[in-house]
């Protein structure tokens, strides 16, 4: 049964990864609370999977002409020099630290992608209205 549990994490998370927004977002909570996997052992497995679903996913993307290399430097350099010092504190940290820290952050990003999404549905809903009170006001003043 446990293995079955497994599988249907790697689909969830392989889904959402190959969609490009990091399955690790839903792999690690998904690991923990419902295998009970400790939350180093979680992000390990995360790393692991997440090479094969991104060389997938990177080469589905290439084909579809998706890529755009233009930034690429400017974001994997940085990247790959935060995650080395990142690392070392990791096996510093306890795991409950790293639990709550792990929280505090989707807490974060939840918050941000729904003040995210008000906005443009805001944004969305003052358009019309716009463009509806300035052809009004063309046809006024013909």
């Amino acid at each position: 049964m446990k293995i079955l549990i497994f599988i249907i994490i790697g689909i969830v998370g392989g889904v959402i990864g190959g969609m490009g927004m990091g399955g690790g977002t839903l792999l690690i909570p998904l690991l923990t609370l419902a295998t009970k996997t400790e939350q180093h052992v979680a992000q390990a497995i995360n790393l692991i999977a997440f090479i094969p679903m991104s060389a997938a996913s990177l080469i589905i993307h290439a084909k579809n002409k998706l890529l755009d290399f233009k930034y690429l430097l400017w974001v994997a350099l940085p990247a790959v020099a935060a995650s080395v010092p990142a690392s070392i504190l990791i096996k510093k940290v306890g795991g409950k630290v790293l639990s709550r820290c792990f929280g505090v952050f989707l807490i974060c990003l939840g918050v941000y992608q729904l003040v995210m999404l008000i906005v443009s549905k805001v944004r969305e809903n003052k358009q019309p209205y716009e463009n509806r009170k300035n052809s009004l006001y063309k046809n006024l003043y013909k």
